[in-house]
């Protein structure tokens, strides 16, 4: 009986013992000291506020109008491609956009492309031959006038056209040449060019050496 009575005893004290833990009031913090006057208090990284990232603000940029042609024309006509050049020189700042432009003369059919005549025809088919496995094609071989045992590669009715084969042909390796075709007279030479709102078309072909402007298409120059 005695040894039940204290393990009761024992039971009651453990139970009273637990009760009083968990009813008991949570420890106070000690008070921080105090800090000398003009010192910081210490503040650890995960207890500092946190301040919302501000996004970057895009920069603008200036749009940058393109140019446009208000007023295009035509000056000219000049004898020669250098006298157009010099206009051209002369214009510079003062427009926008120039080109020059070639008129062929009056009874003028073009040019043609040709590889001078050989010693003989058969020369001139060996070169022919050359031309053809080279990746080149409409070319003809002359067999009789002035140009026998010449081949003819092409004819063209713009110096442009001609030149371009021309410049081919030669990149290749043959020394072809350009010639005028049925040329009566010379050609002339315009140069077209666009102006920006208000400018004094009149004062620019004066300072070009030219005649009256004469009214273009702007589209003919983009």
């Amino acid at each position: 009986m005695l040894i039940r009575a204290l393990i009761v005893l024992l039971v009651v004290l453990n139970l009273g013992a637990a009760a009083w833990w968990l009813t008991r009031p949570a420890p106070t913090p000690p008070a921080e000291p105090a800090l000398p006057a003009g010192v910081a208090r210490l503040q650890l990284v995960n207890e500092a506020p946190s301040i919302p990232t501000q996004a970057p603000v895009p920069q603008a940029r200036d749009a940058v109008p393109p140019a446009a042609l208000a007023a295009c024309f035509s000056l000219g006509p000049y004898t020669r491609e250098s006298s157009a050049l010099q206009a051209q020189a002369a214009l510079a700042g003062r427009i926008l956009h120039a080109r020059l432009r070639e008129v062929p003369g009056a009874g003028t059919g073009g040019y043609q492309v040709v590889m001078p005549p050989a010693a003989s025809l058969e020369e001139a088919q060996a070169t022919a031959g050359r031309i053809g496995a080279a990746g080149f094609d409409d070319f003809l071989v002359v067999r009789q006038g002035e140009q026998a045992n010449g081949i003819a590669l092409g004819r063209y009715r713009s110096r442009e056209a001609a030149e371009r084969r021309l410049t081919q042909l030669q990149a290749a390796g043959f020394p072809a040449q350009m010639q005028p075709v049925g040329r009566a007279g010379p050609s002339l030479w315009w140069l077209d060019a666009g102006a920006a709102a208000g400018a004094d078309l009149d004062a620019l072909a004066r300072l070009a050496s030219s005649g009256a402007p004469q009214p273009l298409e702007c589209a003919a120059l983009r």
